[in-house]
């Protein structure tokens, strides 16, 4: 019997189904929830597949899923990405892969560590030309960490004072500032391996778990077949298996906003019963799937390889 693991934090249904449903389809794989203490640099690791619901906020759940990859465990998502991406960087990917993104510009962190003093700091311009930054970027526009999630620190800003208020608050947050797209249509593509994409009404404005509610947008069929394969590119070039990818469209033009979710919420009370048994029966197939491919798999060990899936 081979075994797979779910590491989560305090989510509940979305694991408990999908447990449920991997066990219940008898396909030699049984699921459960990872239970890890100390763990010893050569030990084996007992999960063919560990899916990551939580490591971007507990550090030792980090280094344990980068050690069970050395053991031919299939991490979802891949911890080596995974721990080495951020919006910024994400985003200028996209823009090469021929995407459309809002025009982007990182900043320098307002403030720094006691330890890093202005003799550290040597390289960098100051100040910074913010003209030539509105200028570029334009306004609104939204100035949000260039590294985390949950809509944390973001704020739309509509001058060059509201700009600097918000920005001088960040302290040591890393900050990007996006062109603002003022949308016509919205939706969300939940994403499970790199090809199954479910493009979903969603709308950013509304209270947290209503977004995915409301009447379904009609879109052009050739819009949809782009926004499809514009998501299997952004998934295939970071690695992910496991994503929400956001598009606000303009003039028929899909920008994507937000394509770095490693650990999306999958949560039925977000995804409601509409989207949620199209979730769990995607990644059971996964899941199962790459813990079978795991029979025969031969290890690698050099880094670029563990980089990739």
């Amino acid at each position: 019997m081979l075994k797979v693991g779910l590491l989560v934090g305090r989510e509940r249904s979305f694991p408990n189904a999908l447990i449920e449903e991997i066990n219940k389809r008898d396909q030699g794989v049984v699921a459960e929830y990872v239970k890890v203490g100390e763990i010893a640099s050569n030990a084996d690791c007992p999960y063919k597949v560990i899916v990551d619901r939580i490591s971007h906020e507990v550090a030792f759940y980090q280094t344990y899923l980068k050690t069970a990859s050395l053991n031919a465990t299939v991490v979802i998502n891949n911890p080596f990405w995974r721990m080495a991406d951020d919006k910024f960087f994400g985003t200028a990917l996209v823009e090469k892969l021929g995407i459309a993104i809002p025009k982007t510009i990182v900043l320098p962190m307002h403030s720094y560590p006691e330890s890093i003093t202005s003799e550290s700091l040597i390289n960098l311009k100051y100040p910074l030309e913010w003209k030539e930054v509105l200028n570029y970027i334009g306004l609104p526009a939204i100035l949000k960490p260039h590294w985390g999630g949950g809509w944390k620190a973001v704020n739309k800003v509509c001058s060059l004072e509201e700009l600097l208020f918000f920005y001088n608050k960040s302290e040591e947050l890393c900050m990007m500032l996006q062109e603002y797209i003022d949308w016509e249509q919205y939706v969300r593509c939940i994403c499970i391996g790199k090809t199954e994409i479910l493009i979903t009404n969603w709308d950013p404005r509304k209270p947290h778990f209503e977004r995915y509610t409301g009447v379904d947008q009609n879109l052009d069929p050739k819009l949809t077949e782009r926004i499809r394969q514009d998501a299997v590119k952004i998934n295939e070039a970071l690695g992910y298996d496991m994503n929400t990818i956001e598009f606000a469209i303009r003039s028929g033009v899909p920008y994507a906003i937000d394509f770095m979710n490693s650990a999306p919420d999958f949560d039925i009370t977000s995804l409601t019963e509409k989207y949620f048994p199209w979730v769990v029966d995607k990644m059971a197939n996964l899941i199962i799937g790459s813990a079978k491919e795991t029979v025969n798999k031969k290890i690698e060990y050099r880094w670029n390889k563990l980089m990739k899936i």
